[in-house]
């Protein structure tokens, strides 16, 4: 029986290393410049929106090397993750095929969020102007129930209270409401390496899918089941949209699919799987 048990820091191949090393500098950088400046690394370098004025085209990239500066948890999982599984991997292809895995499948996940993104904004579009061109109770509940305007707070209940009313100031303040609530989903930011986590997550498990792994260091169990129950959470995630979930779900799918297209690229014909 193969067994793969996670252990401590004590082989570190080069990609991985520098990779965690970069990681961990950008945030610091981050919450440096936050906490002391007040400004925001993520404006300039996390992925935006193609429709927002803070979109550039390095943000594909650079997003991959950015975590949440309020939380240590989001860059230490994702590190921690990146080296139990990208270790074996590096050492079975070597630096420069792991790097390239890596970022292609930074790159797929930011492609398939982008896409996501693009198919909800269009629908916020669309459900804004029809409240904006007839503000109605109707369109805006209807625009609420679709995007969660106000995450059920009392202040939009009493909103959508006065627009039942037909209340003329009520009208105003909700379509002011809703341009500035579409500028602020069209800015929102995507940054983190989640994506390109996810594509490693999902190699090793292609490649070793019988290898055992330790939950909680006591239950073993196969790799495949392990990956094949994440993906699957994350899909059902995605679909569900919670509100209040600020996961980019799609994008961590797309990094496991643009893995296994490498994958089945580099590959076609594989016996060797552990």
């Amino acid at each position: 029986m193969n067994e793969y048990r996670p252990g401590k820091f004590q082989y570190l191949p080069m990609v991985i290393k520098n990779l965690m090393i970069i990681n961990g500098l950008v945030w610091l950088v981050q919450i440096t410049l936050l906490n002391r400046y007040g400004y925001d690394l993520s404006r300039l370098f996390a992925l935006h929106y193609w429709g927002s004025e803070l979109f550039r085209p390095h943000q594909f990239i650079t997003h991959l090397f950015l975590h949440d500066p309020k939380s240590i948890t989001h860059v230490l999982f994702n590190m921690f993750t990146l080296w139990m599984f990208g270790a074996t991997l590096e050492n079975l292809w070597g630096p420069k095929r792991f790097l390239i895995f890596y970022m292609v499948c930074g790159l797929g996940a930011a492609l398939c969020h982008m896409g996501v993104l693009t198919y909800e904004n269009m629908n916020l579009t669309h459900y804004a102007n029809n409240f904006l061109n007839d503000p109605s109770f109707s369109n805006f509940a209807l625009l609420d129930s679709k995007f969660d305007l106000g995450n059920g707070t009392d202040s939009m209940e009493s909103l959508k209270t006065a627009l039942a009313n037909h209340d003329p100031q009520a009208i105003d303040i909700a379509r002011l409401y809703v341009r500035d609530y579409v500028h602020m989903y069209r800015s929102g930011a995507t940054l983190g390496a989640s994506g390109a986590v996810y594509g490693i997550l999902f190699a090793f498990g292609y490649l070793f899918p019988n290898t055992y792994m330790y939950i909680y260091f006591m239950f073993p169990v196969k790799a495949k089941y392990i990956v094949g129950f994440m993906i699957l959470a994350e899909l059902w995630s995605g679909i569900q949209n919670s509100a209040g979930d600020n996961v980019a779900h799609f994008a961590h799918l797309g990094g496991a699919l643009f893995a296994y297209l490498l994958l089945r690229g580099w590959s076609k014909r594989r016996s060797d799987f552990y």
